[in-house]
């Protein structure tokens, strides 16, 4: 119990902690892609201006890259690109490559083929930026090197990546050297709940038992007295409810079932089921089951029968009159799931979840006749949990009820 809860507590907290990592990575370097790109764009907004005034006047020298804002003036030596001119159909005029050596002509043209087959109007190639605008009769499509800024962003990238990870692992050791110390208080208050439980069980056990002996000699004397035998069922439903609180009190203990073996699924249940499918027709109501042969399970026998047991009990006497019970044990993918279905009359199935819950009952009114303790579905979980499986509850308007534990 200790290292379950121990688990739960390192897995929220890593969830919680991972989770506000993983926000500031993806804010960092989304922040900085949206700054880098808006910056690209307006570099290459003023540079498309410059280009156009080099091509109203194609005879002059061209001037210097200037005027760009936030640039220095090493702006014509440091700022990489080149434009190619098309007409609408895109057949290539003009090549313009005065700012760039590391690219000749016939890669120009294939890249702004390539840019313009894409249809969108900026983005990125390779190492390069690029926008598409259209100017007059014709488009251009200038390429700024963007390389640096590209590398900047990856290594930024890979770089919060690292420190997010570290601190992660950090975290994560810090976690779970102090989750001991956090656990701690819940697990004393845990132990003495389940040192209580045990030692009222058994304090409890001499004075019902001498009670029930004490009722059953004046009912051998008062033959017929109901104040008798009514001492004697609430005896028993006493006793019941004691063995029951023991029983899920050591279900609670860090391995309740030390001694797990491979046993005959198939078999168990059909032992178990025996009794009830006697019982349920003897009340009127149709039982059949479909238990898969061959099915073997590593468990404690005892208390996947008891399981099967509760589900089964639960079902005779919480279906309606007349209604239907069904069993089902098959394997499904690798997996043993275990179904008991009955059909039923509830009127409220919106807390059906806290069936699960000790002492809680879905219909008081019904459920103060049946003479069960409350706890049953509660010992059924437990057990489905210390076998690494689940239970769940489904209801269809209250109509049916079906109960599936999966193994």
């Amino acid at each position: 119990m200790l290292k379950k809860v121990q688990r739960r507590f390192i897995l929220s907290a890593m969830a919680a902690f991972g989770a506000v990592m993983l926000v500031i990575v993806i804010g960092i370097n989304v922040v900085n892609y949206y700054q880098t790109t808006s910056m690209q764009d307006d570099l290459i907004r003023n540079l498309l201006a410059y280009e156009r005034r080099a091509l109203e006047e194609p005879k002059a020298p061209r001037p210097p890259v200037e005027g760009i804002p936030g640039r220095g003036p090493e702006d014509e030596f440091t700022t990489r690109f080149f434009t190619v001119h098309c007409d609408l159909s895109g057949r290539v005029r003009v090549i313009s490559r005065d700012h760039i050596s590391s690219v000749d002509e016939k890669t120009a043209e294939k890249y702004a083929q390539t840019i313009l087959s894409r249809g969108r109007e900026k983005g990125y190639y390779g190492d390069y930026r690029y926008c598409v605008k259209e100017e007059g009769e014709g488009i251009a499509v200038l390429f700024l090197n963007a390389s640096r800024e590209i590398q900047f962003m990856k290594t930024l990238l890979f770089v919060s990546l690292g420190i997010g990870g570290s601190g992660l692992l950090i975290v994560f050791i810090l976690v779970v050297v102090f989750s001991g110390y956090a656990v701690r208080p819940y697990m004393k208050n845990l132990e003495r709940q389940k040192r209580f439980i045990t030692d009222a069980g058994h304090e409890l056990k001499t004075p019902i038992t001498s009670i029930a002996t004490s009722a059953d000699i004046a009912a051998m004397e008062y033959e017929g007295n109901e104040w008798i035998e009514n001492i004697q069922k609430q005896t028993m439903r006493l006793s019941k409810l004691v063995g029951d609180l023991v029983a899920l009190s050591r279900l609670d203990e860090e391995v309740p079932f030390p001694e797990k073996s491979v046993f005959s699924l198939s078999d168990a249940a059909w032992e178990t089921a025996e009794p009830f499918a006697v019982l349920a027709k003897a009340e009127g109501k149709k039982y059949s089951q479909a238990i898969e042969e061959k099915l073997e399970l590593e468990g404690e026998r005892n208390a996947v029968q008891q399981m099967i047991s509760i589900l089964l009990d639960n079902a005779v006497k919480y279906s309606d009159g007349g209604g239907e019970i069904r069993l089902d044990i098959y394997r499904k993918r690798k997996k043993i799931y275990i179904e008991v279905f009955n059909t039923c009359d509830l009127s409220d199935i919106s807390e059906l979840e806290r069936v699960f819950d000790r002492f809680y009952r879905l219909d008081e009114s019904r459920s103060a006749g049946t003479g069960g303790t409350g706890i049953g579905l509660s010992m059924a979980q437990a057990i489905a949990e210390n076998h690494g499986g689940r239970i769940e509850v489904k209801s269809q308007s209250g109509k049916t009820i079906r109960f599936r534990v999966l193994l």
